[in-house]
């Protein structure tokens, strides 16, 4: 069985977790929504808690462990989730899609909003995961990489599909089939999290930004083009410009589009490898074109209509956030019906109008429509068919690829 190595993660590995939790991916904000994202996002304190529990993993037999299933005597769920990430009234009171789940059900919602970030999330909920005990959750959201790591641990159960026949039927074909969890056997995505290119027309002078070779190429952006420091979107973006997968690439392949970018660097014309600080410098024209998150382009857009943005014709990098039902959960039954619930278009709709990221339910479109034509016409939160086509996403990588891969992208950026 796999386990959870933190000894051998090299001090390029470290930094570049710390860079994903202070200014990248795990930065990432909606309103005050933390997330800690990318290869592991681990601090020293979340290495600290990972390993301080003692605690044997729990034996894989073909799967997770199984649980004992009290859905029909109990009718509750407790659902942990990141604050900021389900709809509420107006006055913040009530959570109305909870609610109309609880009057056609019966079923009770506990909700929580204990996740600040996945390291310390993980931290928490490990020792009971590794020991094979009840976590006292029965639904969890976490980022495609931790989702990734619980399952391989054999620590989420296995879904049962007659329990879920929205969701099978209306994700989106972007989602379908990770690496990490073929079939979604596991999971469902509670939102998707997408890579593009922006950019600030006027300081284009109305030039549109399209593609990885016009900002390492054209003369007219040199020294004002950002790259982002998160080396899954930066190299898995020039991979698809150079014709390669990110969903399956070589180490020369990895190398190459290293090379590419250290060209950009040595050249100057990348001007900097940024966080999620971009923002404020894309805003000003100090940036004129670079890459960005889908969700700070929305909130970029409401405040200044020079902000632009493109799916290169190449692809983009896309990521997601995980529905799962960990071991020993005592509403295995209960989850499935509200992760269905969730797939159904309506409901869904009422979820992307308030959170703003990519929706993975097929269908929402026409619903949300009738909330706002706005958010049903963006394809930052409903991906057109064109730009699903073009989604990609960056493979699981072995132990000794994730310790080279990040020390060639640490020389590459200085840090």
């Amino acid at each position: 069985m796999e386990q959870f190595e933190p000894d051998r993660l090299s001090a390029a590995q470290i930094a570049a977790m710390r860079r994903s939790l202070t200014s990248g991916r795990g930065a990432l904000t909606r309103r005050s929504l933390l997330r800690a994202s990318g290869v592991g996002a681990l601090t020293l304190g979340g290495l600290s808690a990972l390993t301080a529990c003692g605690i044997p993993p729990a034996k894989r037999e073909g799967g997770a462990v199984a649980s004992d299933d009290h859905s029909d005597q109990e009718k509750e769920i407790n659902f942990s989730n990141w604050t900021e990430y389900m709809d509420t009234s107006d006055d913040e009171k009530t959570r109305p899609t909870l609610e109309e789940f609880t009057k056609r059900t019966g079923i009770q919602v506990k909700y929580t909003e204990d996740i600040n970030d996945n390291v310390e999330f993980f931290g928490k909920i490990r020792p009971q995961l590794a020991a094979g005990q009840d976590t006292g959750r029965d639904l969890i959201v976490v980022t495609d990489w931790l989702a990734a790591r619980i399952i391989r641990l054999g620590w989420a159960q296995k879904l049962d599909p007659s329990h879920l026949p929205h969701a099978y039927a209306n994700l989106i074909p972007q989602f379908r089939n990770p690496d990490w969890d073929p079939g979604r056997a596991h999971s469902y995505p509670w939102t998707g999290i997408d890579t593009v290119i922006a950019y600030n027309s006027k300081a284009t002078g109305g030039k549109k930004v399209d593609s990885v070779t016009q900002l390492l190429d054209d003369p007219s952006l040199k020294g004002r083009v950002g790259f982002l420091t998160e080396m899954r979107d930066s190299v898995g973006m020039t991979l698809l410009d150079q014709g390669k997968n990110p969903a399956n690439f070589t180490t020369a392949d990895y190398d190459a589009a290293i090379g590419r970018l250290q060209k950009g660097v040595d050249t100057k014309q990348i001007r900097r490898f940024t966080g999620n600080d971009y923002t404020a410098d894309l805003d000003k024209g100090d940036l004129a074109a670079c890459l960005a998150w889908a969700g700070d382009v929305i909130q970029l857009q409401a405040g200044n209509p020079d902000i632009k943005y493109a799916i290169p014709a190449a692809g983009y990098i896309t990521s997601s956030d995980n529905l799962l039902v960990p071991v020993k959960a005592r509403h295995k039954a209960n989850a499935e019906k509200l992760i269905d619930y969730y797939y159904e278009p309506e409901v869904a709709a009422q979820l992307a109008a308030f959170i703003s990221y990519v929706c993975p339910v097929e269908g929402v479109k026409e619903e949300l429509a009738k909330i706002d034509p706005a958010l049903a016409d963006n394809p930052l939160i409903v991906p057109d068919k064109e730009m699903a086509a073009k989604a990609h996403a960056f493979r699981s990588l072995t132990s000794e690829e994730e310790t080279a891969y990040e020390e060639k992208f640490a020389k590459l950026i200085g840090a």
